[in-house]
């Protein structure tokens, strides 16, 4: 009933050869020799490295819990104030000399400046464009109630300056 019965038999009847005395020698002249390179086995593995998403992402839950509370801890209730129907305004507008501010100071801090290169306009002659970023900030002082009032605003300019070709 087997086709592979008598395949078998011959199989089971196959025993291996024995190695020539020359290659044993060789082998273990082989193994009692340390290598000058490296095999596949020795080489060390190359470090990988494994990045931990369950600990980032619990850091970034707590860290989001702490803004939100803190930000929620230092919001201060609503004050009642008083309907402006109730107050005049009259006394608010006046021109008494206690409600005028006068100018104090100017500071201007210029904290990017970039030269753009050259660059040539209409008129065939090249220039130089610089754009510069900075922040100025007013300030008024009323001399009479000591109360301040400052303003900073941000602005950028754009400066084309001509270059002479000789």
């Amino acid at each position: 009933m087997n086709d592979f019965s008598e395949l078998e038999n011959q199989l089971r009847k196959l025993r291996p050869a024995q190695p020539s005395p020359n290659l044993v020698i060789r082998i273990e002249c082989a193994l009692a020799e340390e290598p000058s390179t490296p095999t596949a086995a020795v080489l060390p593995r190359k470090r990988r490295f494994h990045f931990n998403w369950l600990s980032l992402g619990l850091g970034l839950t707590a860290a989001t819990a702490l803004v939100l509370f803190a930000s929620v801890r230092f919001q201060s209730p609503a004050k009642k104030t008083p309907a402006l129907a109730s107050t005049p305004l009259t006394p608010a507008i006046s021109t008494n000399s206690s409600a005028q501010f006068v100018p104090a100071g100017l500071t201007q801090v210029v904290y990017h400046t970039r030269d753009e290169g050259l660059h040539f306009t209409n008129s065939n002659q090249p220039v130089r464009r610089l754009r510069s970023q900075t922040r100025e900030t007013l300030q008024w002082h009323n001399p009479k109630t000591g109360a301040t009032l400052r303003i900073s605003y941000p602005r950028e300019e754009v400066s084309l300056i001509p270059v002479s070709g000789q």
